[in-house]
């Protein structure tokens, strides 16, 4: 698990990278929003510890630009703002927690676990089960109600990144990108939309949807959704 910490005040920054490296997390420190876009250009992060206000940009502002370049990316915001508007912001910008400071250490160690727990549950290692569908990524196994499924290396690139980003709308574009990074093959849009339909037409069933079309922009992970 590698994190990424951009908070401004040093002493915080200091002490929730020397808490998240005890607790075995590989961890880089950013106080700017420049020194943190520089680390995203080399390496990708599971998760970002954000603060709202930095000194060189806004942190609602930069996690629009984190989710749009890769939006599986997990942001908990830290903010001295506890007011609802603020917080529903962040929240609709695929944020997955919101800390108010000043907080006890306790208090953030126990939000990290809760959302860290939630991902791992649903995703965790390589695999996704909601009770239908069960997925092993590492394995390229795949059943539906019991019953197995056959996926193409493409079809199960496509249905990781979908999967780790539900309720969020992922263009065509983020798609293409991120089924070209991932197989080092091009992905052109003919390719992603005979994709989406074939796994659609394996998982999908009369009462049930796990692919929602956003016309005009692209698709969201709605996670087996009765009709």
């Amino acid at each position: 698990m590698r994190i990424l910490v951009v908070e401004d005040d040093r002493l915080l920054n200091n002490t929730l990278c020397y808490n998240l490296n005890t607790a075995g997390y590989t961890v880089d420190s950013a106080l700017t929003k420049s020194v943190a876009s520089s680390f995203l250009t080399k390496q990708d992060y599971d998760l970002i510890v954000l603060d709202v206000n930095l000194p060189d940009g806004n942190g609602f502002d930069f996690c629009r630009e984190i989710k749009e370049r890769r939006p599986d990316t997990v942001i908990i915001f830290l903010t001295a703002n506890d007011m609802e508007s603020d917080m529903l912001k962040g929240y609709e910008l695929g944020a997955e927690d919101y800390v108010t400071k000043p907080f006890p250490m306790s208090v953030f160690q126990k939000k990290l676990a809760v959302v860290l727990g939630r991902l791992t549950k649903q995703y965790g290692g390589d695999t996704y089960e909601d009770g239908t569908l069960t997925i092993n990524f590492s394995e390229m196994s795949a059943t539906l109600s019991g019953k197995p499924l056959t996926f193409t290396p493409l079809e199960y690139r496509l249905l990781k990144i979908l999967m780790k980003n539900p309720q969020i709308v992922l263009t065509r574009q983020v798609l293409l990108e991120k089924l070209w990074d991932a197989d080092r093959n091009f992905v052109d849009e003919h390719a992603l939309t005979a994709a989406i339909s074939r796994v659609r037409n394996k998982i999908e069933t009369p009462d049930r949807q796990y692919i929602k079309t956003v016309y005009g922009m692209g698709y969201i992970w709605i996670g087996g959704v009765l009709k």
